[in-house]
Formats: structure tokens, sequence, C-alpha cells
């Protein structure tokens, strides 16, 4: 901090005897002086300065940089100029992947400036709302995203622009080979974009431990990226959009093969050591598969982002780079609550006289589970609210209290474990109880607890409370809903089937609106298809089995060889969806059947097909 006021000063008499200057990072940035108090450093390596500039345009506000002094910034330039080329090929092809790329400048030999985001937050900072754990949860994005996009359309257009920036993010740190990917270089906008900074490694250059690479994901995508996709912890056909957008964007890129090597080709010379030698052009030449066809591609691209998600590595990593952290964080920082978008206090909100907590309602969305409706009443007469919190939401409290405050001054709070396999309402009917008497407690405790921020701004209503005000308890479910007979069938199946050089190519790509098996589980769906007629069974092929999920993405494509021209008019493709029973006989979840005399093979046919028990198929 002294070195840096020190600094500051330096910078003040700069602008005092110049009076203005212009921003190197952009000749249209005209700035007249700093602002010390807007200004800080990064606890990374190479501690970069966070700046303020004072803007000459009276009207226009502060310009914030980074400065950073002790990397490479040319490779932080390319890397970006690289990223930009992507987006503009996109563009061109009607595809806006909703990229968030910034200004990045060297100024000199390992030093230069880069042009700061407003309102983006490090995935780091999100997950630690949640604990030091918080690389483990899968909610912490998604609340964090509902905290700051409250209302239903706004929280959908974030959860869209999520979709396409995350699916870009994934292929362009794949192709450039982007390493030392942890949750301090992933940032998200509070609109829901997604963007990485820092590449000082690109290339496949990735830092190690030991003899151990520590990227070992192909790219960095994770279950709460998922969860916010998903809309929960289930698979939904949103990811099958999520999937699509990734192949999609991967192929327009591997069409410009030719165009990405040249233009690394040219910078082979300029000294960057990690694009240095002809070994790592051809890191991006083997992630492009130029050899490949886009079906192929396509199913290799579905592979590499089940790997990622399947990655215990990634997760490590984030959980390793959030306790390495913990020791730069100041003991003036206090705790938040991660649902709450601001803090409030016992001046701003007025002090509370009573609490109640009323009833338990069962919710449906985002998850299934159970909501608390607590009766908040404040000195001021009259001045009643009701906010509903959810058994988590009260557990994240007690954590962040016990951060603050010593457990002898704190209540005890429920046991969030339930021994053998009680019903939910009774759960909640329990627990309702047990969380009257905690915040009792709570409001009547020491004065320095019972009064404290946390306390106000769990108490004060959220934009979710007011929307709720006044609405019934949503209606229960009748118990039939949830059992499914066996036998019941449903659903789609997206295909894409093509015939070329006596060759049959059934791409099958997803399935959504599986039917729950009988007990309420979800299914573990493979397809197996029959080129019929086919008196030999010789036809049968399969795909892999997804596990427990409604809408499984496959992106695997079964080929018939040897099938003449002619032979097409009279066949048809009988196709099964059924779910993976181990011991037991598998269960039929669905079947479709295309003649193909009714589709027109010269070119490639796309569709979704609805799956029934028999009988022929309808695109």
């Amino acid at each position: 901090q002294a070195i840096l006021r020190e600094g500051l000063e330096d910078v003040k008499q700069f602008f005092k005897a110049n009076g203005s200057c212009r921003l190197p990072l952009s000749p249209s940035l005209l700035v007249k002086g700093i602002v010390p108090r807007d200004c800080s450093y990064f606890n990374s390596n190479a501690v970069p300065l966070k700046l303020s500039f004072q803007n000459v345009d009276p009207l226009g506000e502060n310009i914030r940089v980074i400065f950073k002094c002790g990397d490479d910034l040319r490779q932080d330039m390319l890397t970006l100029q690289m990223i930009r080329i992507m987006n503009k090929i996109w563009v061109q092809e009607g595809l806006d992947m909703r990229m968030v790329i910034f200004r990045c400048f060297s100024t000199g030999r390992g030093r230069g400036m880069v042009e700061m985001i407003p309102n983006a937050e490090t995935l780091r900072k999100i997950q630690v709302e949640h604990g030091v754990t918080g690389s483990f949860k899968d909610r912490p994005l998604a609340d964090w995203l509902q905290k700051h996009n409250p209302g239903e359309d706004e929280y959908e257009k974030a959860v869209e622009n999520f979709i396409y920036s995350c699916a870009g993010c994934c292929v362009a740190t794949y192709v450039l080979g982007i390493c030392d990917r942890h949750n301090d270089n992933i940032m998200l906008k509070t609109t829901g974009h997604m963007f990485h900074i820092d590449f000082g490694r690109f290339l496949g250059h990735a830092q190690m431990f030991g003899n151990i690479k520590r990227d070992r994901a192909p790219f960095v995508f994770t279950s709460d990226m998922a969860y916010v996709i998903n809309g929960g912890d289930k698979p939904s056909s949103r990811f099958h959009d999520f999937v699509d957008l990734c192949c999609q964007a991967y192929n327009l890129i591997r069409k410009h093969t030719h165009l990405f090597l040249n233009l690394l080709g040219l910078m082979l010379s300029c000294g960057i050591p990690e694009l240095s030698d002809l070994e790592d052009l051809k890191y991006v030449y083997d992630a492009l598969r130029p050899q490949d066809s886009e079906a192929d591609a396509t199913t290799y691209f579905t592979r590499l982002i089940e790997s990622s998600l399947g990655s215990v590595a990634t997760k490590l990593n984030f959980f390793i780079h959030n306790l390495a952290q913990m020791k730069f964080t100041g003991s003036d920082a206090r705790p938040t609550l991660s649902f709450a978008p601001r803090t409030y206090t016992i001046k701003t909100s007025g002090r509370i006289r009573d609490v109640f907590l009323c009833r338990h309602e069962r919710v449906f969305n985002p998850s299934k589970g159970y909501t608390y409706v607590v009766k908040v009443q404040r000195e001021s007469p009259g001045e009643v609210a009701f906010v509903q919190r959810t058994f988590e939401e009260f557990q994240e409290l007690h954590n962040k209290l016990r951060l603050v405050f010593p457990s002898s001054l704190l209540p005890s709070f429920p046991s969030r474990f339930v021994i053998g396999r009680s019903r939910g309402e009774a759960v909640a009917e329990r627990r309702k109880e047990e969380l009257n008497g905690y915040i009792w407690h709570l409001i009547h405790s020491a004065p320095e607890v019972a009064e404290c921020d946390l306390i106000y701004t769990f108490f004060h209503p959220l934009p979710r409370d007011e929307k709720a005000a006044g609405t019934n308890p949503a209606p229960k479910p009748a118990e039939a809903t949830w059992a499914r007979p066996v036998g019941k069938v449903g659903g789609e199946v997206k295909l894409s089937i093509s015939y070329k050089n006596n060759k049959l190519f059934i791409m099958v790509m997803h399935i959504r609106g599986l039917q729950p098996l009988q007990d309420g589980n979800d299914p573990d769906p493979y397809v197996k298809t029959y080129l019929l007629p086919d008196p030999q069974k010789t036809t049968k092929r399969k795909t892999k089995v997804a596990r427990k999920t409604c809408n499984p993405t496959y992106n695997e494509m079964l080929v018939y060889d040897g099938v003449p021209k002619g032979d097409l008019q009279q066949r048809e493709l009988r196709l099964s969806v059924l779910s993976e029973e181990g011991f037991w006989e598998n269960i039929l979840l669905g079947e479709v059947g295309i003649k193909l005399r009714d589709l027109d093979l010269t070119q490639e046919k796309m569709g979704w097909f609805a799956l029934g028990s028999r009988g022929h198929g309808t695109l």
C-alpha cells in the first residue's frame, strides 16, 4: 500500500506539470488526473495495479485500467487478436457468441495496460460467497446471476448470454491451448457474459506440479456452469443447445484453419517464448483437426465437453486457488450473504421488533424443495414484511455469523442431517419449529449480534419476496403425477441422416422429454437402430449409455456401409430408445420407424422425430 501511494504521488505530479494525456490503451481516451481512492492492486504474482483516471470529458465516467509489470503482454495482445478474428468469423456466419473482448496494449518490455470490464467479478469471488469449498458446489454462479437479475425475463436473458459466451470461451480456449485456467482468471458479468483474462500461457504450455499438468481438462467447463445452462442439476434441452453451439462454432473455425496457422506463423520470429517453433503451430493444427469431417469433429468436441464436465481436477485446482488466496484476504473484509444483492443495516431498514416463521411452502423452481415464510415486524407502526428463505440460506447466515462472532454468543443451529427415510413434508414441519426457535433467540441475543448487518440484510425483503407477496402457496401436485407406468413412452430424438458413396450415416444428436421410470428415477438411455428388413439382425447399431437423464446428448455417428442407392427405397430405419437396467430386461422408452423413401437423401436431413410405441415417425 505504501509503495502504491508513493507511486500515485508521482503520477499526480505528472498531471500537474502536463495537464492531460492520452492513454496508450486507446488514443481516444483523454485523461487529466488520477483518483487515488479508487486505486488498488491485485494479489496475483505480478501484483498488477488497478488504476482509475479522471476523464477530460466532464460527462464521462472515470476510466479504469489495469497496469501490469512483469508479464509479456504481447502474448495477451496476440491471443485477444485471435479471439477477435474468431468472433468476426462467427458473426459473419450469423452466429453471435456474445464474446467480451477487451483492449490490451504492451507499452514496453514486460509491461502494459489492460482495459477493465465494469460490472464483472471473478469466479473465485462468486464461489467463495458460498465458503472456501464453493468451487465444489453447483449453485454459486446461478445464485449470483439470480441476485443481479431478479426479474424472470432479466434472468432468462442473462442465462442466454451465459450459454453463448460460455460456448465461445470453450472453443477459443481449446483451439488456442490457453492454460493456467483457474477461477481468478475467468470472469462473469452481471449480464451473464463469461470471459477469460490473463493469457500468460497458451498453445498448450501448461504449468506443472512436478510431472503433473495443472490443466488436466481440455478446457474449463464445470458442473456449476452446467447448472446455470440446465436451470438445475439435471440435463435439460438447453444443454443440447449449448453442445450444438460449441460444435457449430468449432466447425466454423476449422474452415479457416489455414488463416490461423498463417497468422501465428508470421509471429514465430517475434521472440514470444511460447510461440517459437513449428511444434507450437502443430498444437493449433492438431486442435483444429482439418482432416476430420464436420460430423467427426462434432462427435470429437462433444466428447471433449463430457471430459471437461467430468473433470474433478479443475474443481480441485479452483479449491487450491481459493486456499492460496485466503492468506491475502484482508481482515477488514466483512462476510456477506451470497443471495442478497446489497447490505442493509439497522439504520437503513429500521429496528426489528419481532420475527415469526409462519409456514413452509413447496417450491419447484429453481429446484424442488421447501421455502420458509418469515413475518418481520419493525418498530415503525404497522410495518410488516414477509420474506421467503430456504433452509440452506438460514444455514449460510449461521455460518457467516460464526465467522464474525464467537459461538458462545450464537444460538445452536438445527442439524441439516435427517436419520432414516423421512418424508419431505415431515422434515420441513420439524425444521419450521426448530428454525422458529433459532431466529427468536437470534433477535433476542446480545445487541452486537442482534443488530449486526448480516441479520438485517437476511430479514430485508429481496425482489423475489416482493414478487411472491400476496400470491397463494403453490398447489401440491397429485402423487399420481410422479409415478410413471413402465410402458409409458414419449419424447423426441434429433437425428441427422445423410447418404454418400453407398454409406448411410445416422448421427444421433440429442433426445428430449423422455419419461421417468415407474420408481420416479431418471432412466439410463441409449439408442439402438436396425435397417429393416433384417431377418438375421445383422444391422444392429448402438450408442453409448447416458446416465440418469431424460435429456441425453450423444452426437454419435452410426454408419451402414455397402447400401446401394436402389435399396434405399425399400429400407426402413427402426430406432429404439431403451433404458439399461443391469440384470433386468431393458425398458423401452420410445420407438420410431423412418421410411427412407420419404426422405430426400441427396442432401443431409436434420430434425426432431417424435418417439412413440410403434408406427412411423414424423419429422
